[in-house]
């Protein structure tokens, strides 16, 4: 089954803390998966940012919040056990604790009202479905602005010239640490337009191996053939390894073609691919903001 959101992970969580011994969040994250039959791959698909898994995440979101309605307490660092008001709870549990049940405590109501100071309209959010847990909210804003940033980039790409694109992609392998400096990397795309091949390109600073390159600024697709004559290009340079790389898509044909390719070594990089890339080695694009997601140093406590 898919992994529960937080907010349905806070019953059977108070639920392991009912025999009032302490617990770590790793032990409360084996018991709730067996539980909630959940298989290896439930307990480790990951947020977007592959830093955590979202059960893991979602567990600590749902402890944070029995714990600030002060149904669980901390005894001991990275330890968890339930307190009174929890205990009475589970002598007449409900059949769901969610935040909406959570706000009948004021200690809740506080820590809610101070989390959304910053909201345009103060304590909407306590009325309205809320599943994710804050990181995964952030996540999937992340997420939703950078494709449509990689939508309006592609764009403008499609409407350079040519010879910009050439010389964009020497930027974009240049940043992605291919082609040595700038002016090796300049000569070497765009100069021979032979057999299919743009130009080539050193892999390494050393250049102790050559990628050879097709880039096509185009709005259709690209199939099967331009491909094959690429690599009949290949073949003739015995070169082992190569990039296609288009503003446009790729057919399914010609991804298929490439992916039965063992000598030579065929990357296809599509109009969507290229956007992502430009945004991660910041390429064509600035920085607006920056925010850093921090936790607390539970070791700069330590007294011991």
């Amino acid at each position: 089954m898919a992994v529960p959101d937080f907010q349905s992970l806070m019953l059977p969580l108070l639920r392991v803390a009912g025999d009032d011994e302490q617990h770590s969040l790793a032990e409360a994250r084996d018991q709730l998966g067996a539980e909630l039959r959940l298989t290896d791959a439930d307990r480790e698909e990951l947020l977007p940012s592959g830093r955590q898994s979202k059960f893991s995440n979602r567990v600590a979101w749902a402890k944070l919040y029995l714990q600030q309605a002060g149904l669980l307490v901390s005894p001991s660092r990275g330890h968890f056990r339930i307190s009174p008001r929890g205990l009475d709870i589970l002598k007449s549990p409900p059949l769901r604790i969610d935040i909406k049940f959570l706000e009948r405590y004021p200690e809740f109501i506080e820590f809610r009202t101070k989390a959304e100071a910053e909201e345009a309209a103060p304590g909407a959010a306590s009325h309205k479905p809320e599943t994710d847990t804050p990181e995964e909210a952030l996540e999937a804003a992340h997420l939703k602005m950078r494709a449509g940033l990689a939508s309006e980039l592609i764009e403008r790409v499609k409407a350079v010239s040519p010879q910009f694109f050439e010389r964009l992609v020497v930027e974009l392998l240049l940043k992605m640490g291919y082609g040595g400096s700038r002016k090796d990397a300049g000569q070497a795309i765009g100069k021979s337009g032979d057999e299919g091949i743009d130009g080539v390109i050193s892999e390494d600073r050393l250049g102790l191996d050559i990628v050879y390159i097709q880039a096509k600024k185009w709005d259709g697709t690209v199939g099967r053939p331009d491909i094959q004559k690429f690599v009949g290009a290949l073949h003739g340079k015995r070169a082992k390894k190569g990039v296609f790389m288009t503003t446009g898509c790729f057919s399914s044909e010609a991804v298929a073609y490439v992916d039965i390719l063992f000598d030579p070594k065929v990357v296809l990089i599509d109009g969507r691919r290229l956007a992502a890339l430009m945004i991660d080695f910041d390429l064509g694009v600035n920085p607006v903001a920056k925010y850093d997601l921090k936790r607390v140093d539970s070791d700069y406590f330590d007294e011991g």
